[in-house]
């Protein structure tokens, strides 16, 4: 096999550190790009001797000037909590990374992967989503920030290959969950098992009738590398999720069953815009990159329990 060289902004944030992992392992040479803001050296802290890794500590908003074969370009804050922190930072993130990537990619010639999420379909009409959905996005909102920094960062991917020929991928993640989370982001999957495990109130943002689709970080990884690897032409964007649809009060039920946790759960109000319902449809991720989700909800959420116990505990947490 021949080594390549990958740059992977974002790289010490969740999905980052496993695709650094990932990429490592199967014998390439990575630079792996975080000012951690979100991210967190502890996430990579295995890989820092590693002579085929290299952390630069550095914002995507400024230019980076190294030489790669490819990009994956996953740096923005992801979690409501952290991307309404400073939202304007967050706009900046998505499109100016967005197009410094892309000015590295178009000097390079190195192939592009953009991470792009299932929140630029907003609060969708149809279900599941179909990568033709355009969405329904309130451009003004409080998540505006993420979903429409995302929009547009697809925008300067397709006019970058468009009008200079740069070789493009787009991937729609798409709830995922596993090891690596933060502690503190706010979303589902960590919050329930910090408050099941702590033994908390596990709290449910509206009436836990809304549903969400969580797939497991390893097989998100995996369909990520194989869309970077798949064929010339093929730009996507192409669904990368796990269509398994549950409301997010089976979840609650699931992660105090499994933990045999005693709290209780707590409803509070729904966040303005949080979308009612979000279910990939991953027909062109199964026909052009014979991709899809092999690690059932019950399975995943075992192993990210262990994951959350074990920090808990060397926090003194628990």
């Amino acid at each position: 096999m021949i080594k390549k060289r990958i740059l992977v902004t974002g790289g010490a944030g969740f999905l980052g550190s496993h695709l650094c992992d990932r990429l490592v392992r199967e014998g390439n040479d990575v630079i792996c790009v975080d000012n951690l803001f979100t991210g967190s050296k502890d996430n990579i802290r295995h890989l820092l001797e590693n002579p085929y890794f290299e952390f630069i500590r550095h914002d995507v908003i400024m230019p980076i000037y190294v030489e790669c074969d490819q990009i994956y370009n996953l740096a923005c804050p992801a979690s409501p909590i952290q991307y309404q922190r400073d939202p304007i930072y967050t706009t900046k993130t998505s499109m100016y990374g967005a197009m410094n990537a892309l000015g590295l990619a178009k000097r390079t010639g190195a192939r592009i992967l953009q991470a792009s999420t299932s929140e630029i379909y907003g609060d969708p009409e149809i279900s599941p989503q179909v990568e033709s959905y355009r969405g329904r996005v309130n451009t003004i909102g409080p998540r505006a920030c993420y979903d429409e920094g995302k929009r547009v960062a697809e925008t300067l991917f397709f006019d970058y290959h468009r009008q200079h020929n740069v070789d493009i991928k787009v991937m729609r993640i798409f709830n995922t969950y596993g090891p690596n989370m933060d502690i503190g982001d706010g979303r589902v999957v960590s919050n329930f098992i910090v408050q099941a495990l702590k033994g908390e109130d596990v709290t449910i943002y509206g009436d836990g009738s809304q549903t969400r689709s969580f797939c497991y970080v390893d097989d998100l990884i995996d369909g990520m590398i194989r869309l970077m690897n798949s064929r010339d032409g093929f730009t996507g964007p192409v669904n990368i999720g796990n269509p398994g649809e549950f409301t997010i009060r089976q979840l609650a039920e699931k992660v105090i069953e499994l933990i045999g946790s005693k709290s209780r759960i707590i409803y509070q109000e729904l966040p303005k815009d949080d979308p009612v319902q979000r279910k990939p449809d991953i027909t062109l991720a199964r026909e052009e990159l014979g991709w899809e989700p092999t690690i059932q909800l019950e399975e995943g959420l075992k192993k990210t329990i262990t994951y959350f116990e074990a920090l808990l505990k060397e926090k003194g947490e628990l």
